[in-house]
């Protein structure tokens, strides 16, 4: 019966979304215990505390871009759009333009970039987050950066991933651009 509802309530979504969760319907089916687990992990994505919510986007769209998953990525430009954030913000995100995009913003994405790369200014790129809006709103960008790589990972692992080639905001298309991260090379 629980698998009949969260099955009912994976369909509304993709509905709602214009999103295949066919992984997801995957994972289900495999484990539900499995799917309910991860389903308490992702739900991290879910906390934003202190910080503006064009800044939140900053760091969650352009972690979801260098996780490389364009479903996933528009899903996240559906969830910008409703929150508020503005279009031409959103479109120079996804781009990786950190000159069109306002100053807070672009902070949030170079921290995305270096938590990501585990570059040296992730430190100076903390610090100034803590001193503009506090330690709430840090927890709020590093469980937005965290959350959108769980799901590109998952499919990518389970065979569904499908490269960030565009998406579209507004009517508008937009290419990603996903910069070289420090650290990302295997070897």
């Amino acid at each position: 019966m629980l698998k009949w509802f969260i099955r009912r309530r994976l369909e509304a979504f993709e509905r709602q979304h214009g999103y295949d969760a066919s992984y997801m319907h995957e994972v289900l089916d495999v484990d539900g215990a499995a799917f309910m687990k991860f389903s308490r992990a992702t739900a991290l994505g879910a906390y934003r505390k202190d910080v503006p919510a064009d800044v939140y986007c900053g760091a969650s769209l352009t972690s979801s871009v260098l996780a490389d998953c364009g479903p996933c990525t528009q899903l996240g430009v559906g969830f910008a759009l409703q929150a508020g954030v503005a279009p031409d913000t959103i479109a120079a995100i996804i781009r990786g333009d950190d000159g069109a995009m306002p100053p807070d913003v672009a902070l949030a994405a170079r921290f995305a970039r270096a938590v990501l790369g585990r570059d040296a200014p992730v430190d100076t790129y903390r610090e100034e987050i803590q001193r503009r809006w506090g330690d709430r709103a840090l927890l709020s960008l590093a469980f937005g950066i965290m959350a959108t790589q769980l799901y590109p990972t998952l499919k990518y692992a389970m065979g569904y991933g499908k490269a960030c080639t565009r998406v579209v905001v507004q009517g508008q298309t937009v290419s990603p651009r996903r910069p070289a991260v420090a650290g990302a090379a295997l070897g």
